[in-house]
């Protein structure tokens, strides 16, 4: 109970920069009160991506990982920095696909047990090692990765070229980071009510000190001392079928219990769940403070979903650079 309320405290804030003062607190407590929520509701890989026809959504997932994998040029052997891992799905899927030896690191703790935990179940513990600890301050020494990668993760930073320029640290020079970047896109109108709510739902739902323009993170890259390879938004990629569905789909309604997570955001079961969770912690079927985590997580859903239909928000802006030689 008192994670979500000092949580959601931190949130009543009008400005950025307290929650950016305390970005570390922010996102530990954040990921403390949602990670069971998203293991249970999404699967084991914290992110989105667009489902190509014929594709189930934990292929799609998986195509998503293994296209910025490709983009590392690393090899059987590598040794691959995930930065911000969450649990450790796509370190574990990026495994398998390159067979480079990938180290994870997140802020919270109950994620590295839980990733510690997958990993051996799934006979992956001599490729994958996750660890705690803060990406504005890696603790490795420089030069000592082969690449680097971000899913949907970075977002969590305060300063983003603080955050670029220790990943730039601990490259080799030649090295490659690849990352997907939650941004802010030309179709956002910082005067529009609904585009500036949309905002600040998926900075609430989803544990952000701010949320920003993409050209703030491609310019962030570059003030780090990348050298920019490639930027683009890949939900305008297309090419999905007939069959295909856009990333934001599984945040929209659906009157389908089966189809799940879109029932839960239909319109009766959007405000049954939180009593339902309100009953279960009166009986102490869950812990105090679920029903109020469930409210901030449908709050962020709906930002994102509101952000993919408008196009002013995208989770998988593309960024690919390499530390100069």
């Amino acid at each position: 109970q008192r994670r979500i309320d000092g949580y959601n405290d931190l949130h009543e804030k009008e400005s950025a920069d307290e929650r950016e003062a305390q970005y570390a607190e922010l996102v530990d407590a954040y990921y403390d009160l949602a990670t069971e929520f998203y293991e249970w509701g999404w699967g084991a890989c914290f992110h989105f991506a667009d489902r190509r026809e014929k594709e189930s959504f934990s292929e799609s997932l998986a195509r998503h990982e293994y296209y910025l994998a490709s983009r590392l040029n690393v090899a059987p052997g590598s040794r691959v920095l995930d930065c911000g891992c969450g649990i450790g799905g796509p370190a574990r899927n990026i495994a398998r696909f390159t067979r480079a030896n990938v180290t994870g690191i997140t802020i919270n703790r109950v994620q590295v047990d839980r990733a510690t935990k997958l990993a051996k179940q799934q006979g992956l513990d001599d490729l994958v090692e996750v660890i705690q600890g803060d990406f504005m301050a890696l603790p490795f020494e420089d030069a000592s990765f082969d690449a680097v990668y971000a899913i949907e993760a970075t977002c969590h930073a305060p300063d983003r070229a603080k955050c670029y320029g220790e990943i730039l640290r601990v490259l080799k020079p030649g090295a490659v980071f690849a990352c997907y970047e939650w941004c802010l896109t030309d179709a956002y109108d910082g005067e529009n009510p609904a585009h500036r709510k949309l905002k600040k739902d998926i900075e609430v739902g989803d544990g952000l000190p701010d949320l920003v323009h993409t050209s703030v993170c491609t310019r962030a890259l570059k003030d780090a001392g990348f050298e920019v390879l490639e930027t683009r938004d890949c939900a305008q990629d297309g090419k999905l079928g007939a069959a295909g569905e856009p990333w934001f789909t599984p945040l929209t309604p659906s009157w389908k219990p089966w189809v799940w997570p879109r029932f839960q955001f239909n319109p009766i079961m959007f405000r049954l769940m939180p009593v339902i969770l309100k009953a279960a912690e009166c009986v102490r079927l869950v812990p105090e403070g679920t029903h109020k985590t469930q409210v901030m997580l449908q709050a962020g859903g709906i930002g994102c979903a509101t952000g993919g239909v408008t196009g002013a928000f995208t989770p998988m802006w593309l960024m690919v650079a390499r530390k100069p030689l």
